[in-house]
């Protein structure tokens, strides 16, 4: 199994998964926009639900998150759509949430499990407007984290281009 942690530098793997309202497919637009790709484990549960919101907030209350409207947030657990779709309704989440029922994209991405293997793993992987996987967030205790291992990805980008 890959690890995620070898993926950063790399071309991200490509994905197509069925996505919220309606099972339709969706393609990670790899190669033109920057995309936060994070995986989370149950819709609906606490954890994920703050998790989400936090995404969700940041683009209306995060500085940096507003200076980059290009950005991609897609999340992605293994809950079917009809779930996801219902968690997305109660909070209000305008974002692709992409069905894993198979695990195929835990796979392709690295993704393991937490709490000595009870629980799908949360991790976030930040993908650059190239393509490339910049860097993993593996945090399933604060899931606050993940927006801001984000938010310092987007200002990592600011910073590169200012020396151009």
């Amino acid at each position: 199994m890959v690890k995620h942690s070898d993926l950063i530098g790399k071309a991200a793997p490509s994905l197509q998964l069925p996505s919220i309202p309606d099972g339709s497919s969706y393609k990670l637009p790899l190669g033109q926009k920057p995309i936060a790709l994070f995986f989370f484990p149950a819709a609906g549960t606490m954890g994920c639900t703050m998790e989400a919101c936090s995404l969700r907030d940041a683009r209306v209350n995060n500085i940096v998150f507003q200076r980059h409207p290009e950005l991609e947030v897609v999340g992605v657990s293994g809950d079917p759509t009809d779930k996801q779709t219902k968690f997305a309704d109660e909070h209000g989440l305008s974002y692709p949430i992409l069905s894993d029922i198979d695990g195929q994209a835990r796979k392709l991405y690295g993704v393991g499990s937490q709490f000595f293997g009870m629980t799908p793993g949360r991790e976030t992987f930040f993908i650059d407007e190239k393509g490339i996987v910049r860097g993993v967030c593996d945090s399933s205790i604060n899931v606050f984290e993940h927006t801001r291992f984000i938010q310092q990805q987007l200002v990592a980008i600011e910073k590169e281009k200012e020396k151009i």
